[in-house]
């Protein structure tokens, strides 16, 4: 398939810029793929279409305050930080994004806070706009963290159009992250209030926790007409023996496998036996899933509704069929359904 075949025309007022009011009362759409029939319902319903024994799968990353301002030395210009990933803890050396980039040269002092209490040093280019910096800081890994915490701003996407208030630091967060790495949320888990996981588990649902830290790769534009040339960025992910365990057993019983999101999608479909069962695994993937693809894991999946053009909306077709997808996004732009990061979901049967 092309790239072009994924683009629809999203009016723009329908990318929620706030989450809904309570996470469980975002919208529903159901999208039964053996029949075609499209529903529409709120999250909370989704306790209605798992049984004892069925199974969901979550993405347990947490997002980290990955978005620094601060300024350069001698010239005092503004600039933005943006942290991927720690490349080496001792060092204190991390890769990030720097706006705007031309200015950012090696060897240029970096100063953050209002004391700029905080600086580093950028020690490398890497591409066009990141780079390796040196963080110079004499105190401990906790007293690091806790400057981080302080200094930087939660990493709302720049589709978001307004600056992080701090009810993000909890809702742009779901409510069983525990592995911080990730600098987007896995979006669809957003939308588990404590009190529904609660429900479910009484009706029987297991739950099974993999990892894996959302990389801002997840939001870059796809350049290529031939999906097939598109290269992922590589994801840090981890999955233990004790999910393996329980997302096996229902496989063997042949109960709901249910993904909650893209990202729990990507992970566990890079870890696959050949007889097509869940196995243990930690490193990096970079699984790009489009059609047509044969899933091993998920029967049933949870996801938001995405922007044009994304892998995450060309896997979403890979999973339900793409001329399925395509007509529920036309009744979602109709229905005015909130699409992306803080926007409703669609559970798919």
């Amino acid at each position: 398939m092309k790239l072009s075949q994924f683009r629809f025309d999203l009016p723009l007022n329908l990318i929620a810029q706030h989450p809904s009011k309570t996470r469980d009362e975002a919208r529903l759409m159901v999208v039964n793929r053996a029949t075609g029939k499209i529903e529409h319902k709120v999250f909370k319903d989704i306790l209605n279409y798992f049984n004892d024994k069925d199974v969901m799968m979550v993405n347990n990353t947490k997002v980290f305050p990955a978005r620094l301002y601060g300024r350069k030395e001698k010239t005092g210009a503004k600039i933005e930080v943006f942290l991927l990933r720690e490349l080496n803890k001792q060092n204190r050396l991390w890769d990030v994004i720097v706006d705007p980039a031309r200015k950012i040269r090696v060897g240029n002092k970096l100063y953050f806070g209002d004391d700029e209490s905080l600086v580093a040093e950028v020690i490398d280019n890497t591409t066009s706009r990141g780079r390796t910096i040196r963080f110079l800081f004499e105190g401990n890994d906790d007293e690091f963290k806790q400057v981080l915490d302080t200094l930087g701003e939660t990493p709302l996407p720049k589709y978001i159009k307004r600056k992080p208030e701090d009810e993000d630091k909890e809702r742009y967060q779901t409510v069983y992250a525990k592995y911080e790495g990730a600098v987007a949320a896995p979006t669809a888990g957003l939308h588990f209030s404590r009190e529904l996981i609660k429900r479910l588990e009484i009706k029987g649902i297991k739950f099974a926790e993999v990892t894996l830290h959302t990389g801002l790769g997840t939001f870059r534009p796809i350049e290529v007409e031939d999906l097939s040339k598109h290269k992922m960025d590589a994801e840090y992910f981890n999955i233990d023996e004790y999910a393996v365990k329980i997302v096996n057993k229902a496989k063997e019983e042949n109960r709901k496998v249910c993904a909650i999101g893209t990202t729990t999608v990507r992970a566990v479909e890079s870890s696959v036996t050949a007889q097509n069962m869940l196995k243990a695994a930690e490193g990096w993937t970079n699984t790009f899933i489009h059609p047509p693809y044969d899933f091993a894991i998920p029967n049933a999946l949870v996801t938001n509704f995405h922007l044009p053009k994304t892998s995450l909306l060309i896997m979403v077709c890979a999973f339900a069929g793409y001329d399925l997808v395509m007509e529920a996004y036309q009744q979602a732009i109709k229905e005015k359904y909130r699409f992306f990061s803080y926007g409703d979901a669609m559970l798919i049967l």
